[in-house]
């Protein structure tokens, strides 16, 4: 069999995996329970079923359907790779003392820039409609404790 698009095929690939560990994860580490009354691996299970249907999907375009030069894989992105994983890296680090209100900026600033197309005014923009709606969706709907102010404000 071959392979007419390598990026469909190996992205198609990673998606089946990583749901096949998810689902195999979910039931190995949480109560799976019944459709009546869920566990807490009921949903993770899914989801990861989920990815791995449509990682499945995609891997059987990439077998079937003809690609104009069979979609190499190109060179692998490291800068904006290494700036996103830091970014969060950075975010899990400053939330606890730093608030909600300060990190989320800070990490969609950071992660924004790992973008060829990065522009300071739309970083901006961005962070403060996400961190307004962060804020109305996990403290104000959800009444989750998460730190919204610095530690050093008393918050």
């Amino acid at each position: 069999m071959k392979i007419k698009s390598q990026r469909d095929f190996w992205s198609g690939l990673m998606f089946v995996v990583v749901g096949v560990a998810f689902a195999c994860g979910s039931i190995i580490n949480y109560s799976f329970g019944t459709s009546a009354r869920p566990g807490p691996g009921y949903f993770p299970f899914g989801l990861g079923i989920l990815l791995a249907l449509l990682g499945a999907v995609v891997l059987f375009k990439a077998l079937t359907i003809e690609s104009e030069g069979g979609q190499p894989v190109g060179a692998f992105a490291w800068k904006p790779l290494l700036i996103v994983v830091g970014s969060i890296v950075l975010f899990g680090f400053a939330l606890p003392r730093l608030g909600m209100i300060i990190t989320l900026p800070l990490l969609i600033t950071c992660a924004s820039m790992a973008s060829d197309e990065f522009k300071w005014r739309d970083a901006l923009l961005s962070s403060v409609v996400l961190t307004a709606g962060s804020y109305a969706i996990f403290i104000w709907g959800l009444n989750l404790v998460i730190p919204i102010w610095p530690t050093f404000l008393g918050g």
